[in-house]
């Protein structure tokens, strides 16, 4: 059977809003080279990235008339020469930042991010050198393999990319995203004590059953910050926050971080608030605060191993989208009506 040498695909067409996501026909594709993986995608997830790239947000490098979304899986159906990690009918997922194989991240490794610089994963057929590739946990369908590329990857280094999360340490969580519901999961893998805050009594269980030991209702709760240090034991508060709220959370976070806390800012989702902290407030709480930028392929083999060896399924809404109605799955996850995971399901 001869590969495809065109595939249909979502195209971002420019910065002024959700409509500049254009479907098109017929898009190139490149012979497969030496090195090269051809990959026919089953699966993408969506992220809040892909919405600000197109209302003009995202705050790292990007271009117009990219294939849209870093996050999808597939099977491997062509292979070059000289490919030594897959063989064909091999189960793979797309890495984010294409040069970021390990150790710390690159400002070149910044400008190989899928969807944003370079072609991404929504559409039916990619092909992406060996190194951009990373086999899918044996556990895992395409779908839930789809979720990982960022979501999964980014919980995963904000937990164990700078201080490892141990048992016993106490974790905050904000909301019921992707990567707030991975670092969840990933945090009772290791033994971790979990509080999450969330705004609707529905979510509080889908939190609860994820393993959640505390869960407070911010709209009940503003001042959840300092409810989640009354949590830990003695008040000392949380070694870990995942801060996906950014301006609108960061003051709450401060207060619920322990000395020598980790806060990991990872999205900027919420609402800025008046409150806000200055960098003084990271000495008064001897606390780290580290910006990152998802993680190495390294960390996502790291990361797949755990998923195996702890069964973890990744939260996915119970709304799945076809390939032609990838706008409305971005419209949907713009209006908030996610819990976990918005994916595309590709056929």
């Amino acid at each position: 059977m001869s590969l495809p040498k065109s595939t249909d695909a979502w195209v971002t067409k420019g910065t002024t809003g959700l409509d500049n996501l254009v479907l098109e026909s017929g898009r190139p594709l490149p012979a497969v080279e030496d090195h090269d993986v051809m990959v026919k995608f089953h699966g993408a997830s969506l992220n809040y990235r892909d919405i600000s790239i197109l209302t003009g947000s995202y705050p790292f490098y990007r271009k117009d008339d990219v294939v849209a979304a870093s996050d999808g899986a597939g099977e491997v159906v062509a292979v070059g020469s000289k490919v030594t990690l897959f063989k064909k009918g091999d189960k793979v997922a797309t890495l984010f930042n294409q040069g970021h194989q390990s150790g710390s991240i690159s400002l070149a490794s910044v400008a190989t991010g899928l969807g944003g610089a370079i072609d991404g994963a929504l559409r039916g057929h990619g092909v992406f050198p060996e190194h951009g590739l990373v086999a899918m946990p044996s556990n895992l369908n395409y779908i839930e393999g789809s979720t990982l590329t960022v979501a999964g990857l980014t919980a995963w280094n904000a937990l164990y990319g700078l201080t490892p999360v141990k048992a016993g340490d106490y974790v905050l969580t904000q909301g019921t995203g992707g990567v707030s519901l991975f670092a969840v999961q990933f945090a009772k893998a290791a033994g971790a004590k979990v509080i999450a805050t969330t705004s609707s009594a529905a979510k509080v269980e889908i939190l609860k059953k994820l393993g959640a030991d505390h869960v407070i209702n911010y709209k009940e709760t503003p001042n959840w910050g300092e409810k989640a240090k009354e949590l830990t034991p003695g008040g000392v508060g949380v070694k870990h926050v995942i801060e996906v709220g950014g301006p609108g959370t960061m003051a709450q976070s401060l207060k619920a971080v322990q000395f020598d806390g980790i806060i990991s800012i990872i999205g900027f989702v919420a609402t800025p608030t008046k409150e806000q902290p200055q960098f003084l407030d990271a000495l008064a709480n001897v606390c780290t605060v580290r910006g990152l930028l998802v993680g190495s392929k390294d960390m996502f083999e790291d990361m797949n191993r755990a998923i195996v060896a702890n069964n973890i399924k990744p939260v996915i809404d119970s709304k799945v989208f076809s390939f032609k109605e990838a706008r409305e799955a971005i419209q949907y996850m713009a209006d908030g009506k996610h819990v976990g995971k918005v994916c595309i399901k590709i056929e």
